[in-house]
């Protein structure tokens, strides 16, 4: 128990010593912010494979490495590691990518860690200068096709209404026409032979010839 509690002391202790020579560290002077050379690349890839990629601003005080924490991760991250993948990304990795992006957005980091061997910075670049294209041409031709379908659409609609509007005054037209034919028809069949037909009568008796140029009764006065 009591070396349990003497390993824990020294650890804290180790702790609070590196903490304090990142911030003496820290403000004596200013970390490189340019180009990792080939040496300071030869002296973080030693130091990881001896102690391992943790604790990022240990690994740059310790490695003799003026830089700070995080730009040794993003360099052991997107360059150094052994398993990393770089370009011919397959299909089933884009679709990967795309149903990813969907769901997460722009975090590139969690992206690629569901990609093994491939660096978050790989991931964005892929995406800016290929698959955001690709996409924007696909919902392009996407909404042309339902622009088209929809003018088509109604084409045949206003091709329907014209149809009817063109037929309806023809059926107007005909029935007229039909009625007229049956009241002509009508009137037509009139016979002014059988009317005015008075073969019956006596040619010697004029009477009936009185009483079709008396004027009617109720014209007398």
């Amino acid at each position: 128990m009591a070396a349990v509690r003497e390993e824990s002391i020294k650890t804290e202790e180790e702790r609070v010593e590196t903490n304090r020579d990142l911030t003496s560290s820290s403000s004596k002077t200013e970390v490189n912010k340019g180009a990792w050379t080939t040496e300071e690349d030869r002296k973080l890839a030693e130091f990881i494979a001896i102690h391992g990629a943790k604790r990022w601003k240990a690994v740059a005080v310790k490695a003799g490495l003026n830089r700070s924490g995080k730009s040794c991760r993003l360099r052991w991250m997107n360059y150094l590691r052994p398993n990393i993948k770089r370009g011919n990304i397959s299909d089933q990795e884009e679709d990967l990518i795309l149903r990813l992006h969907k769901l997460l957005g722009n975090r590139w980091s969690l992206i690629a860690g569901r990609l093994p061997g491939r660096t978050d910075n790989e991931i964005k670049n892929y995406w800016n200068s290929h698959l955001s294209k690709k996409i924007n041409q696909k919902e392009k031709r996407s909404g042309a096709g339902a622009r088209q379908q929809a003018k088509t659409r109604d084409e045949k609609r206003s091709a329907v209404v014209e149809k009817i509007n063109a037929e309806t005054p023809r059926e107007e037209n005909s029935s007229a026409s039909n009625s007229g034919g049956e009241e002509s028809n009508n009137i037509i069949g009139f016979n002014v032979d059988e009317f005015f037909d008075f073969s019956d009568e006596d040619p010697m008796n004029l009477e009936w010839i009185g009483r079709f140029l008396d004027p009617d009764e109720s014209f007398k006065l």
